[in-house]
């Protein structure tokens, strides 16, 4: 479906192939791409923002993090080195660096020692890390919204020396504005001839924003996330296919839209009807529609910066 799409790449998450199904087995099908039949690149993240959101921490200190598996409770423990070797057992085309995602809101001092932290971790992925033809790894700067606090990271990674960079700690709570302004101060620290992935974003207006500022990678669970309970995106707007209203609707999601569910006439009174009879054939649906739509957004924005517009 993901290559029917237009689909370049796919995002996988290492802390959850960790528990299951486990390193053991990936490498022994063969890596990621081999186990889910899938023959393009993958960019997998390091695990450390999976730690902060599931709130199961036990333990930061120096070296890694002690947490609780969401699974069965059991003690987990995961440092730079774990999570650089899990990544190459993955065979990511594009590891990210093991980090402390900084929670919002944080004071300057909380802030500045999650951002050094999480600068004695990146030295240690860069080591660890084994270079390889087609494969990069991508340093991760944190600083919360405090600018000084970015800068400074900025300069650490750039100074170890990535084949990226990515801005984490947003799109944690800060809200748009903040977002938008914190990025905008910061994202002129990076290197514009390396790849600069804004991580955890997110909305279209939030990518049209970010691109105009500088931004060339993005990763988010809201357009599955939002097909899974019934928001669909289109180029007028949202709407949500759980509403009454699409009962009797004959129409497509979207007139004029090429992907699969529309140019297949599948109308909103099967995808309404779906919903209300928990149907996953409706969620899958929906996530298929809403991956074309960023697909598209993408494709229009790279026209856009082509064009000089």
């Amino acid at each position: 479906d993901l290559n029917k799409l237009g689909s370049q790449i796919i995002l996988s998450n290492t802390y959850h192939l960790m528990e299951r199904p486990g390193k053991d087995i990936i490498r022994e099908l063969g890596g990621l791409r081999s186990f889910m039949n899938w023959g393009g690149p993958i960019l997998t993240d390091s695990g450390g923002f999976q730690v902060m959101s599931l709130q199961n921490m036990v333990k930061v200190d120096n070296d890694g993090v002690t947490f609780k598996s969401h699974l069965d409770g059991s003690l987990i423990r995961l440092t730079p080195k774990d999570s650089i070797e899990m990544q190459y057992v993955l065979d990511s085309t594009i590891t990210m660096a093991f980090d402390e995602c900084t929670s919002y809101p944080a004071t300057h001092g909380v802030a500045t020692s999650s951002m050094d932290l999480s600068m004695k971790w990146a030295k240690t992925c860069r080591n660890e890390f084994k270079d390889r033809d087609g494969h990069g790894l991508f340093g991760i700067v944190q600083g919360s919204t405090f600018n000084d606090l970015r800068k400074i990271s900025s300069e650490a990674l750039i100074t170890i020396g990535f084949d990226g960079y990515a801005i984490g700690g947003l799109a944690v709570g800060e809200g748009h504005v903040e977002m938008i302004k914190t990025l905008k101060f910061s994202i002129n620290f990076l290197p514009s001839n390396s790849p600069r992935y804004l991580m955890g974003v997110g909305y279209p207006i939030d990518i049209i924003e970010a691109v105009r500022l500088g931004v060339d990678m993005f990763d988010c669970v809201i357009p599955t996330r939002s097909g899974r309970t019934g928001k669909v995106f289109t180029k007028r707007g949202t709407l949500n296919i759980k509403n009454a209203r699409h009962k009797n609707d004959p129409r497509p999601l979207e007139e004029d839209c090429l992907c699969p569910v529309c140019s297949n006439n599948i109308s909103r009174a099967y995808l309404f009807h779906l919903f209300n009879t928990k149907e996953m054939l409706g969620t899958s649906y929906l996530t298929l529609h809403n991956l074309s739509h960023y697909i598209k957004l993408m494709n229009v924005l790279r026209e856009a910066i082509n064009n000089n517009y």
